[in-house]
């Protein structure tokens, strides 16, 4: 007697957990919905701002090379391995292409940067372009 009571005793905690497990899954699963933002037109304004400010500031850049266009393109795919976390750009200035990384505000973190760049391109060197083009 005592064993079939406790047969039925474990029948109900089990039955009775599945049915938790179930429901808390349907609540689960029934859960939906849509986030609305709803955002204040002078945040676009600022960050409009701040991207003009940032196209129009001169920075500091290492060239790394420059030659024709196909060189160009072989060489900054290089560069872009070399420094994954910098970004690399082709400028054009007549007559050639030329391959340029990084935008460092102040001229010492330029020059710091361009040590560790010529130890892959030696012939590297820091400028600062009056503009660059797209």
């Amino acid at each position: 007697m005592q064993s079939n009571n406790y047969v039925i005793l474990n029948h109900m905690k089990n039955t009775c957990l599945f049915i938790v497990i179930a429901f808390s899954a349907i609540i689960c699963s029934a859960q939906q919905g849509n986030v609305n933002i709803q955002q204040d037109n002078k945040i676009t304004q600022l960050l409009n701002i701040y991207k003009d400010i940032n196209e129009n500031t001169n920075y500091y850049r290492i060239q790394v090379g420059f030659g024709s266009h196909q060189e160009a393109q072989n060489l900054k795919a290089k560069v872009d391995l070399d420094f994954p976390d910098w970004p690399t750009k082709i400028d054009f200035e007549s007559p050639s292409y030329r391959v340029r990384i990084g935008n460092f505000r102040t001229l010492l973190e330029g020059e710091r940067k361009l040590i560790e760049v010529r130890q892959k391109y030696p012939s590297a060197m820091l400028l600062k372009p009056e503009k660059t083009t797209n």
